[in-house]
């Protein structure tokens, strides 16, 4: 573009989308009228006196075109000229404009300020320069299209950046510029490529001060953090986002904690759980309504997270933990979590099973709850046994005229090797009893069957020990090899 300025005995066409380049190839070359009158710089600089008379739209599309030159366009002034004509045609709004007017006064720059004042008092073109649309938010999808560092200056010349921002409308415009951002990164979009999640955490964390200081619903704050966490957002930033949802997660639904995890490690966020819940449960002020509330609500969230294939079983239990046992009047919905769990995760040992089944607090399960516990095989039996024990105290002793004590093992004389019951009045028995009573039968008899299998185990081993001391006490070492036995080292 400069060789055909030269070329062509100083003519070329300026418009607003090249005049920005232009202006800052004649600053660098030193294109100036001390060497030819009408040179470059003085073109371009009588272009951009006429700014005042551009529309809204060409202002956006040459603050565009510094994106490609951003260090070197700020830098000679000229983005700054260009963000107070933008912010001057805001000012036509008068609900902008009262924005404007009480963020500048805040501003760090006290020039800057007033400069600003004096620009947006001044008359400006009858030329209309937003949609027919009366609502607040007409600009906010113009200005998406602008890179994040232009961004936070327009925001810093409006007194809201960073710790400053407590204005409402800025704050969702920040919102919803990144949740474009975060969109068309995951799309793939070629104009995102120049940019990482840090060079959006400024702008996250001056959205994240504008929320904490108006007044968000719960709902409203789990889609700031769906937002935010896609943007580089600060530990300090994300920390103070989650201790206002965290108050308030006595009001958030299924899905508002059903959010998508960041690592190949689990489907969902799980450990953004475990802090919203060890927030709530130390917040102040905290009634046993609420508390049960959020019990109720985290039984669900169990359901769904247990046939996840990746959830470690310490994450699962600490979602259940970080609860007291006084947010939960019954552990069915725990009990059935944790079946799923262990359908889902077949290959898990005897002691993670156990460890698992050790968070349930079995005198707060139901009866119907305690049979199927009893008769899961996914269970280990001694879990199974104390389950049902616990039942015992539930049922009244009229329909319940034994003690675990009186269920005995197999007796030693007989040769049957069945479990003989003394009751003279089994035929009172409720059906319910009948159940429980066979099902302790079934787990004693489990357990005695393994006991005795351990003692024959035990017997052979010693006979295996006793002969092979004996074959090499009284056999020459010649011989020792055709020993049946493998030799021991």
């Amino acid at each position: 573009m400069v060789s055909r300025f030269c070329y062509n005995h100083g003519k070329i066409k300026i418009t607003v989308s090249n005049v920005a380049l232009l202006h800052c190839c004649a600053v660098f070359l030193g294109m100036t009228e001390n060497l030819s009158p009408g040179n470059l710089l003085k073109q371009t600089e009588t272009f951009l006196d006429g700014m005042i008379h551009w529309s809204w739209h060409d202002i956006i599309a040459s603050l565009k075109s510094c994106e490609s030159f951003f260090t070197y366009s700020d830098t000679s002034g000229l983005v700054e000229k260009l963000i107070f004509s933008l912010l001057e045609k805001l000012a036509q709004n008068s609900d902008i404009a009262t924005l404007i007017a009480s963020s500048s006064s805040s501003s760090s720059s006290p020039e800057t300020a007033s400069r600003f004042r004096f620009s947006s008092s001044a008359k400006t073109t009858p030329e209309s320069t937003k949609p027919g649309s009366s609502s607040k938010q007409w600009w906010f999808d113009d200005l998406i299209i602008l890179p994040p560092m232009i961004i936070e200056k327009i925001i810093a010349n409006m007194g809201a950046c960073g710790t400053d921002n407590n204005s409402f409308i800025l704050t969702k415009f920040l919102l919803h510029y990144l949740k474009n951002a975060v969109l068309n990164c995951k799309g793939g979009a070629k104009s995102t490529v120049l940019y990482s999640r840090a060079d959006y955490a400024g702008l996250a964390g001056t959205a994240v001060h504008g929320v904490s200081r108006n007044s968000f619903s719960c709902r409203g704050l789990f889609s700031v953090l769906r937002i935010v966490s896609g943007c580089g957002l600060s530990r300090d930033c994300r920390a103070k986002l989650e201790r206002l949802i965290g108050g308030m997660l006595d009001q958030a639904t299924l899905d508002d904690l059903l959010i998508s995890g960041h690592d190949d490690r689990g489907v969902f966020d799980v450990n953004l759980v475990i802090r919203l819940m060890r927030i709530f449960v130390s917040s102040d002020f905290l009634s046993s309504q609420k508390l049960k509330k959020v019990g109720r609500l985290i039984d669900k969230y169990l359901c769904e997270i247990s046939p996840d294939q990746n959830l470690e079983t310490s994450k699962l239990l600490g979602v259940v933990e970080s609860l007291p046992d006084s947010a939960r009047d019954c552990f069915d919905g725990v009990y059935r979590a944790i079946d799923i769990y262990l359908e889902s995760h077949p290959t898990l040992s005897f002691e993670e099973r156990s460890r698992l089944c050790s968070c349930l607090n079995f005198g707060k399960m139901s009866l119907e709850a305690c049979k199927d516990l009893a008769k899961n095989p996914r269970i280990p039996p001694n879990i199974a046994v104390q389950a049902l024990k616990s039942q015992h105290s539930k049922i009244p002793q009229s329909d319940y005229p034994f003690s675990v004590k009186d269920v005995e093992g197999p007796s030693t004389s007989s040769s049957s090797g069945h479990m003989v019951l003394h009751s003279d009045n089994v035929e009172r028995l409720s059906q319910e009893t009948q159940e429980m009573r066979m099902n302790i039968q079934r787990m004693q008899w489990r357990v005695m069957e393994l006991e005795n299998a351990c003692r024959e185990m035990k017997g052979r081993i010693s006979k295996v020990v006793r002969y092979d001391v004996n074959v090499m006490s009284s056999t020459p070492p010649y011989n020792y090899s055709r020993s049946p036995f493998p030799r021991l080292c």
